[in-house]
């Protein structure tokens, strides 16, 4: 799966209405509602849209015949792999019917050109986990943990003894990471992971 690296436009006329793409990574559903929210142009005749999170995803046709334009442009988006994005496309009627297949076509078109031409970026999943660990072990393992691919430390926050590190570690790196802080640590600092 992929995500966009940053938000993306396309514009086209399709027998004089004009459509307008525009995509964007998103973090969450929030996120995904205030950019539908925040782009929709209130003079267009129609404002449809699809954003995918995850196994979550939604659709709107805005007022087209049902199925013609949202659908589709979840389709472009799961054509491409894509996860954490949205993709509204904006159209002002021109004056030809393009009819069902048409509509289809135009809102499924232009969100897959859109997509197509963003740079992506792998979506990597992450466990987020907790660790403390003491100040004369802290300089060595956050050195380890910031050198490991893809793995984050989200905040950091100093206690009496130490510091509580916030961490978004890659699933695929979780084993050897919590090995890697024990033997570091000579099993003073342990990294929880969930029961599998």
């Amino acid at each position: 799966m992929f995500t966009l690296n940053r938000p993306e436009t396309f514009s086209q006329e399709i027998k004089k209405s004009r459509f307008i793409a525009l995509a964007s990574p998103i973090a969450d559903e929030d996120a995904a509602k205030r950019f539908i929210e925040e782009q929709s142009d209130p003079t267009a005749t129609h404002n449809c849209w699809a954003w995918r999170m995850g196994q979550v995803y939604r659709f709107n046709d805005d007022g087209e015949p049902s199925g013609t334009a949202g659908k589709p442009i979840l389709q472009a988006i799961d054509g491409q792999s894509l996860d954490a994005v949205v993709v509204l496309v904006i159209r002002w009627f021109g004056g030809i019917l393009l009819g069902s297949g048409g509509l289809m076509r135009a809102y499924g078109g232009t969100a897959a050109t859109c997509l197509r031409s963003g740079e992506k970026t792998p979506v990597i999943p992450t466990l987020a986990t907790e660790i403390e660990c003491g100040f004369s072990d802290l300089a060595l393992v956050k050195s380890r943990l910031v050198a490991v691919p893809n793995l984050t430390i989200t905040s950091e926050t100093f206690t009496a003894d130490g510091a509580r590190l916030n961490l978004s570690v890659p699933l695929s790196s979780t084993d050897e990471v919590a090995k890697m802080v024990m033997d570091l640590t000579s099993g003073r600092v342990t990294v929880p992971l969930p029961d599998r």
